[in-house]
């Protein structure tokens, strides 16, 4: 499927800006010394600020922060463009390429029965195109293959679990994966009486992973959970600060007895039911 309309106003200007910035004479002397490398830093910072928007319900702010993403994007094919790679367009072209084919139950005459069922799909035809863009004399296939190892870690440590979930190399139930967590608590207790650094840092990652295992098992977004408990730390934490502000303290003049009280009021007052409520 090829589109044929031609590029809208607010596009079209977008583009002839970064042609702008990137221009060798009359450019910005910051924008014309990124390269790829120099840049993805700030795709993936844009990408965060999305997800921050929509996980504080500001669709002013999403709005703000799409456009922050879009600009990454334009960015990204100018410089293509400029090594004669490829250009905006054909990022375009190729994504509606591949949602055309992923979604043959809405382009073609497939059947899909329901959102599960498009999600085994959809990781088929992953797998079918890893397949095809290897060529013939790479090593074997690996279901691992593509896993980006710029992901976060704990989002990276999610794909992996569910790549391999899909080839059977799983737990059936939460259950056993919360057991691995209990075992790799006592073996972090067995190093942290020890005096290897290294192998303590192994056994934390170890804790890590099997935590990430257990909220997949459970249905939670693992990545989500953590940046959600990240939250409710600031929280309270503002809160904490907020009461000592209130005594005439800082957080420096105060100590943890006085502090870890404050936080099991912060819980509480959580946990209360709003006025009129109760």
């Amino acid at each position: 499927m090829t589109s044929v309309l031609p590029l809208s106003p607010a596009v079209a200007r977008l583009l002839e800006i970064m042609v702008r910035l990137r221009d060798p004479t009359l450019g910005c002397p910051w924008d014309r010394e990124q390269d790829f490398a120099s840049i993805a830093p700030y795709t993936i910072e844009e990408a965060y600020e999305v997800a921050d928007a929509i996980a504080r319900g500001d669709l002013g702010a999403l709005k703000e922060e799409l456009g922050d993403l879009l600009f990454q994007v334009v960015f990204h094919a100018r410089m293509a463009e400029e090594a004669g790679a490829f250009d905006f367009e054909a990022v375009a072209e190729a994504i509606a390429d591949k949602m055309t084919r992923r979604h043959p139950h809405v382009f073609g005459t497939a059947r899909i029965a329901d959102a599960d069922a498009q999600t085994v799909a959809w990781e088929s035809h992953k797998a079918a195109e890893r397949h095809a863009k290897k060529p013939n004399s790479s090593p074997r296939p690996s279901v691992l293959d593509d896993v980006p190892l710029a992901l976060p870690a704990l989002l990276r440590a999610q794909k992996l679990q569910k790549r391999v979930a899909r080839v059977g190399f799983d737990w059936k139930s939460v259950a056993p994966a919360l057991d691995k967590v209990e075992e790799e608590i006592g073996e972090l207790r067995q190093e942290l009486a020890g005096s290897s650094s290294e192998k303590l840092a192994e056994e934390i990652g170890d804790l890590l992973f099997a935590c990430v295992n257990v909220a997949r098992h459970a249905g939670a977004d693992a990545e989500g959970a953590l940046r959600a408990a990240n939250a409710k730390f600031e929280r309270r934490f503002h809160w904490i600060e907020a009461a000592l502000a209130a005594r005439g303290k800082t957080p420096e003049q105060s100590d943890l007895d006085e502090m870890e009280a404050l936080w099991e009021e912060a819980k509480s007052a959580e946990r209360a039911p709003p006025p009129g409520t109760g």
